[in-house]
């Protein structure tokens, strides 16, 4: 351990935030117990790869919006607010994430002090990996995330192109562990395609990933260039959850915690039912999917559910030449994290209805208030060493090509 990191003990934390003062932060630091987690297990030993992680693109706001083709755009996105704070093209709700101010990690990342020789981005993602014991790390951005419920469409295009022109121009170059999946406009399929074109074989792209949150049904003819592209090019792509409270669905919960639970499910629920049905793993076989972020404990429901509809329903499915259940079990990808570990047996009857030990791949998704470490694989008792070695990484690396 570096010991140039001093501990701010719980107590001076206490007093620090009751003032009102800016305390210091540091991840290597925040993330000691983590360390010493893998130092225990011995992770080092183990190839692991981190298949979703975050970081905040608004804090480099100002580089990346540089990017922006469209000059009225970038010239809005150049702007400040009566506060002096750039001004967000963003479309969200405010949530309580951050518990009413009890989750520090937030707004004192921004005050972590970083060196001069690489980009702040790199040196915050280096030290978490670092901590974490991770060996590769898939980045994704955060409040990006929101835009495809932007009634703005053209805005998703605008700010997904300068964002990936920033992180694979000034950020992955800097180190081969950080890699990233490129950031596709779904509202825009032609867009979509230029993505596809400009970024498929940049250094540290390894694969595409999609914002979960849309109306627009993801099986829908227009996609299909996106995914033959994609398919023949051997690149994955991934549907990213997101929670919207704006959802008509949720207005009548009260609570965070209520939307939380069930926002991060919903749309990759309806987006891998929609494939399913209209028989996208059959259209292109080759076309690799992952669901990121969505949890678990969601896919034992489906599976059953779905293939009770379906036998009752054949013909409403008719490109289907096994049971939906075979197709989440065989023909998709999924992340741990949030992984439900309440129930260990049902976590195990989980891991047996999706063929685990060959279709799921370890995410951490720190920073995020959530995050899960290695741990939350290697301990737990039903699995083999190599089935921990599988889902920690080796199907990471056979999945994007590492």
């Amino acid at each position: 351990m570096p010991s140039d990191y001093s501990a701010t003990s719980a107590a001076d934390l206490a007093r620090t935030i009751a003032s009102g003062e800016r305390a210091g932060f540091n991840t290597t630091e925040h993330m000691r117990n983590a360390r010493l987690q893998a130092d225990e297990r011995g992770l080092d030993d183990y190839y692991i790869v981190d298949t979703d992680a975050h970081h905040y693109e608004t804090e480099a706001w100002a580089d990346i919006v540089k990017y922006i083709e469209d000059p009225v755009l970038r010239h809005r996105a150049q702007g400040q607010d009566r506060h002096g704070r750039p001004v967000s093209l963003y479309h969200s709700a405010q949530s309580n994430q951050h518990v009413s101010g009890r989750i520090v990690r937030y707004p004192r990342r921004r005050q972590e002090e970083v060196g001069d020789d690489v980009p702040r981005d790199v040196a915050l993602i280096r030290r978490e990996m670092e901590s974490i014991g991770i060996d590769v790390q898939i980045v994704f951005p955060t409040p990006m995330l929101q835009l495809g419920l932007n009634p703005d469409t053209s805005m998703e295009a605008q700010l997904s192109w300068a964002y990936s022109r920033w992180l694979t121009e000034e950020i992955l170059p800097h180190d081969t562990r950080i890699r990233t999946m490129i950031y596709l406009p779904l509202n825009d399929v032609q867009a979509c395609l230029r993505m596809i074109d400009k970024f498929g074989d940049a250094p540290g792209v390894v694969g595409f990933m999609v914002a979960s949150g849309r109306h627009k049904p993801v099986h829908d003819n227009s996609f299909a260039p996106i995914y033959r592209e994609l398919e023949e090019r051997g690149l994955p792509v991934g549907f990213h959850a997101i929670y919207n409270d704006m959802e008509r669905i949720f207005e009548g919960m009260n609570k965070f915690i209520s939307v939380h639970s069930l926002g991060f499910v919903l749309y990759n629920m309806v987006h891998l039912t929609n494939m399913i049905m209209n028989g996208i793993p059959e259209r292109f076989p080759k076309l690799k999917v992952v669901w990121i972020e969505s949890g678990l404990a969601w896919l034992p429901f489906l599976a059953q559910r779905l293939d009770n509809e379906y036998m009752m329903r054949t013909s409403e499915a008719p490109l289907l030449k096994k049971l939906p259940s075979d197709y989440i079990r065989e023909n998709f990808y999924y992340t741990t994290q949030p992984m439900e570990t309440g129930d260990i047996r049902a976590l195990e009857q989980t891991f047996r209805m999706i063929g685990a030990e060959t279709q799921l791949m370890y995410s951490s998704d720190y920073p995020h208030w959530d995050f899960n470490l290695p741990s939350t694989i290697f301990d737990l008792p039903f699995l083999s060493d190599q089935a921990k070695r599988q889902i920690l990484g080796e199907n990471a690396r056979r999945v994007f090509n590492l």
